[in-house]
């Protein structure tokens, strides 16, 4: 499934999920073993729960079979993206401010890729990430990869 689909079935799916005080976290479609499977991830502020998972995939599955716009048979899961959820858009950025998080970049800054931190700010698209000395900016662009990490000690 390409990117450009992708993006269409979350403009479908969007508005749907906010009439449920529901987020779109993130998507994926998986393909293996003669199977395929569209992985939609969701949350709410308070967070989601199997009946609200239900929910989202009754109405979800509803729309995209009345839309068609996936040409081939394919399962629809819906879940909750975890505690280590991925980080991809401005608010997930600023959910996440004051929390550790991991973040991968797409080119070596300052001479590496990965950094773990607390999300110190994220303004003009820019992220400030406190290590444990040091505090370093990355752009948004130059991110390729971006996840909460959940501390247990908390």
């Amino acid at each position: 499934m390409t990117e450009s689909l992708l993006k269409e079935i979350a403009l479908l799916i969007e508005p749907v999920l906010a009439e449920m005080g529901i987020d779109l976290v993130d998507m994926e479609f998986l393909s293996g073993q003669g199977r395929r499977v569209l992985r939609i991830y969701a949350d709410r502020p308070t967070g989601i729960n199997l009946d609200d998972c239900a929910m989202v995939s009754r109405e979800i599955g509803n729309l995209l079979d009345v839309k068609d716009l996936l040409q081939h048979h394919y399962v629809l899961e819906v879940s909750s993206p975890g505690l280590n959820r991925p980080l991809k858009r401005e608010k997930d950025f600023l959910r996440a401010i004051g929390r550790k998080v991991k973040v991968k970049t797409a080119v070596p800054l300052k001479g590496r890729r990965n950094f773990s931190g607390v999300l110190q700010s994220f303004e003009n698209g820019t992220l400030q990430l406190k290590l444990d000395d040091t505090v370093v900016q990355i752009p948004e662009e130059s991110v390729k990869m971006a996840n909460l990490v959940f501390d247990f000690e908390d």
